[in-house]
């Protein structure tokens, strides 16, 4: 099959699509990576074949300038401005030239970043099977559970799923930019389609999500072809990461990082270095991104390494605690290395991240608003002398390594567009089959 990608221009999307993309190239798939200009660099580095689009509304150094005022902003006020100030462009751009794209290169099925709301319009009106993945939490707009841009634990009273809708609204709100875009396009090529329903513009084929079963919230009502996998990383295909390996000690090894996306809050790096810098008998890496000077940060801890950027998995392959914005793929990276986690959530689906980092026993979480170097020195103590952190880790690694995400997602995308486009998937290699695992993720 030729098979089409399409994410959001982000360093996690991305990372997280790559890797699939890969892995499906790897079985025999012929698969190219469409996007904007300054993703290219990260699709090649996967060793993918890179179309791109969008060149003119996106020009190279754009997106960095698009997201620059973005990484300052926290809670709400993150997705309000991704929904008026950023989506909309996206999404005009996208629905404007990827039907032409998606002919020029003869793709067969599209596999789509559920993020990038409501391009999946293209397909439609085109008739071109698709698949959707969600790289960072999937969204239950039923009210069973939290939207996971609210940190909200998770109840089942009438109170809690009253809160749940009211949450849906907030969103619903926020959105309506995007959804003006989409609604023009939808009249302009005849779509019949009600875009306040969800569910009429999903994947009728499959819907996957990175996180597993396990560290969801239960309830939530799914369809029939909404699947659990895991994460979607391993030790290929990421941008080589210039890293001081000679500097780091024996101790034991704490990783820091805030994401690459609302990581501009210097004053939240400073509170980490206050909390660290009396932690005796461990090193410290803090990855502060490209958002912060180094002078913003204030005095640097003897046991701290702060570097603009780090190989990630590496140094959790390494490290006892991880301290992190609760972005999915920093948590769920940290979990399949076991190590538990201290969580600073900030905007976009973290507080939702956070809030099942405490739901499921595996760290601690401080909110921005009760953020001081007291308080995440307190926590960061109690995960490290708490045993029962570390073992619940464990299992969530033993979980991930057990459910072989990848494969999963990879196999569950290779029948579904198999049988839509042949109306078989009798030739699809064996190792396709989702039988391979555990029914509890299917």
């Amino acid at each position: 099959m030729k098979i089409g990608f399409v994410t959001l221009p982000v360093t996690g999307h991305l990372n997280a699509m790559t890797t699939l993309a890969r892995k499906l190239q790897s079985r025999g798939h012929d698969v190219v990576f469409i996007g904007v200009p300054d993703v290219e660099p990260s699709v090649r580095a996967a060793n993918l074949k890179f179309e791109s689009y969008c060149e003119d509304e996106f020009p190279v150094g754009s997106v960095t300038k698009i997201y620059g005022p973005h990484s300052r902003l926290r809670g709400l006020e993150v997705m309000k401005h991704q929904a008026e100030e950023i989506s909309p462009k996206f999404l005009k751009a996208g629905l404007k030239h990827l039907p032409r794209k998606l002919k020029e290169t003869g793709v067969e099925a599209v596999v789509f970043d559920a993020a990038h709301i409501l391009l999946q319009l293209v397909p439609i009106s085109l008739g071109i099977p698709f698949a959707q993945i969600w790289t960072n939490v999937h969204l239950d707009f039923s009210g069973a559970v939290p939207l996971t841009f609210f940190g909200w634990p998770h109840q089942t009273s009438a109170k809690a799923r009253a809160r749940n809708m009211e949450g849906v609204k907030i969103l619903t709100d926020l959105l309506a930019p995007v959804g003006d875009v989409a609604q023009a396009y939808a009249k302009e090529n005849g779509l019949q389609i009600d875009l306040s329903d969800q569910s009429a513009t999903s994947s009728k084929l499959a819907v996957i999500t990175q996180t597993p079963r396990e560290f969801d919230f239960e309830g939530a009502p799914r369809p029939a072809h909404f699947y659990y996998a895991g994460p979607f990383h391993d030790d290929d295909g990421r941008e080589p990461v210039a890293f001081p390996w000679e500097e780091l000690t024996d101790e034991p090894l704490v990783y820091a990082s805030l994401g690459t996306l609302v990581n501009g809050q210097p004053e939240i790096f400073r509170t980490i270095l206050g909390a660290v810098a009396n932690l005796k008998g461990f090193q410290v890496v803090l990855s502060a991104g490209k958002s912060v000077n180094q002078n913003e940060l204030g005095s640097i801890p003897a046991n701290t390494l702060v570097v603009r950027s780090a190989p990630q998995i590496e140094l959790l392959k390494r490290a006892v605690l991880c301290i992190t914005h609760a972005g999915l793929n920093t948590t769920l990276e940290a979990l399949a290395q076991g190590v538990p986690l201290v969580a600073i959530p900030i905007g976009y689906d973290q507080p939702g991240v956070g809030a099942r980092i405490v739901h499921h026993g595996v760290g601690e979480v401080v909110t921005i608003e009760d953020l001081t170097t007291e308080r995440l020195a307190q926590l960061i103590g109690k995960v490290l002398d708490n045993r029962t952190y570390r073992d619940r880790a464990h299992y969530f690694q033993r979980v991930i390594a057990g459910t072989h995400g990848l494969d999963l997602a990879a196999g569950v995308i290779e029948r579904a567009f198999a049988r839509e486009l042949y109306g078989t998937d009798q030739n699809v290699p064996w190792w396709s089959s989702p039988v391979e695992v555990s029914d509890n993720y299917l």
